[in-house]
């Protein structure tokens, strides 16, 4: 009889203002609110009792040293990456899918299995993809192990693994939103988070399904890199950088009455707000490539935007005037970045079992 096998899936986010406000370091005195949605672009995870795929039928895999049925084997679809341990403690931080490593140990599951991770979003992209892969690491895991954990603690436990396991900087309206979903409005003071789905009508929603445009710079950034910056400043109490964390606050809250009071005009405005924030921040924050972009989309009908995430590369979201999204489409493509089409997310993290 065939072992179980156990998969799930968590979305990545776009995040539309307050984002850096939701750091810690920056919202230990005082509280961070930020609006983010959930998008159908997702990091998947595959555990099976069984080791997938088989070295039987992949000859190229003896070669590689995937041939042993026993212990753990960890796959990165992404990166073609094959690891495999006897037991956890043999998995060593080394810089090659460290979040995968951590998660299996932090969970303590030792018993011999098989994992998959897939991730559509792009590398670097600034859409919460690491965030989104922890969260459906944890799902996963704690399905095959026979736990349940609630939306919000996978979320925390998700961004405690990203900070304090790994020391990486951030903060965690990403996990919230791989692992709730919608969108949201979230608040922020130092370590506790009060998370709420925004009751937006379907008119908002499908607004912003048809008017925003979302594309890839081709320019993949590491978001620790920007983060350790801006900290530098924020912590030297830069005035710049001090003042933008604030406004982006009142932005965010601004948007969330945008949104509930359906005034799309006022939303598209408090993105562009939001980036000037951005790029007040630390110059990393944009680059030549993102400006061109930027340049591209507002000549031909982009009302507001922003780089999500960190910025420094990685994706830019759009707000377009009605009937326009599609020239700006062109204008972006024409620019050499990449169109990525979505929709909201409504349920978050998901796990399931498979019958084979």
């Amino acid at each position: 009889m065939a072992g179980k096998l156990i998969r799930s899936r968590a979305p990545v986010r776009v995040d539309f203002a307050g984002g850096w406000t939701d750091v810690s370091d920056f919202c230990r005195e005082t509280a961070g609110y930020v609006v983010n949605a959930a998008i159908n672009i997702y990091s998947f995870v595959t555990i099976s009792e069984e080791k997938i795929p088989d070295p039987g039928t992949d000859p190229t895999l003896q070669e590689r040293g995937v041939v042993d049925q026993k212990g753990i084997t960890l796959y990165s679809s992404d990166f073609d990456l094959y690891i495999q341990a006897k037991t956890i403690r043999d998995l060593e931080y080394d810089g090659n899918i460290d979040l995968v490593k951590a998660a299996v140990r932090q969970l303590g599951v030792d018993e011999g299995f098989s994992l998959i991770t897939q991730s559509i979003a792009p590398p670097g992209s600034g859409l919460g993809t690491s965030a989104s892969m922890g969260v459906a690491l944890l799902a996963a895991l704690n399905r095959y192990a026979d736990r349940h954990l609630l939306a919000y603690e996978l979320a925390e436990e998700a961004s405690r693994i990203e900070r304090e396991e790994l020391g990486i900087l951030g903060g965690k309206q990403d996990h919230y939103a791989s692992a709730m979903g919608s969108i949201s409005f979230l608040e922020f003071r130092g370590e506790q988070v009060r998370s709420s789905k925004l009751n937006v009508s379907r008119n908002v929603i499908l607004e912003l399904e048809k008017n925003l445009v979302l594309c890839y710079t081709g320019q993949s950034r590491l978001s620790g890199e920007v983060h350790a910056r801006v900290k530098e400043r924020f912590e030297n109490k830069d005035e710049f950088t001090v003042g933008a964390i604030e406004e982006m606050k009142q932005i965010a809250s601004d948007m969330k009455s945008a949104l509930l009071n359906e005034n799309m005009k006022d939303f598209a405005e408090l993105l562009s707000r939001n980036w000037d924030c951005q790029k007040r921040l630390h110059p990393s924050v944009t680059n030549e490539t993102i400006e061109t972009i930027f340049s591209a989309a507002t000549e031909n009908g982009a009302i507001g935007g922003k780089a999500c995430g960190a910025g420094g590369g990685g994706c830019v979201l759009f707000y377009c005037r009605p009937e326009r999204e599609h020239q700006v489409r062109r204008a972006l493509e024409k620019e050499g970045a990449m169109i990525i089409d979505f929709n909201i997310d409504f349920f978050g993290s998901e796990t399931w079992e498979v019958a084979h």
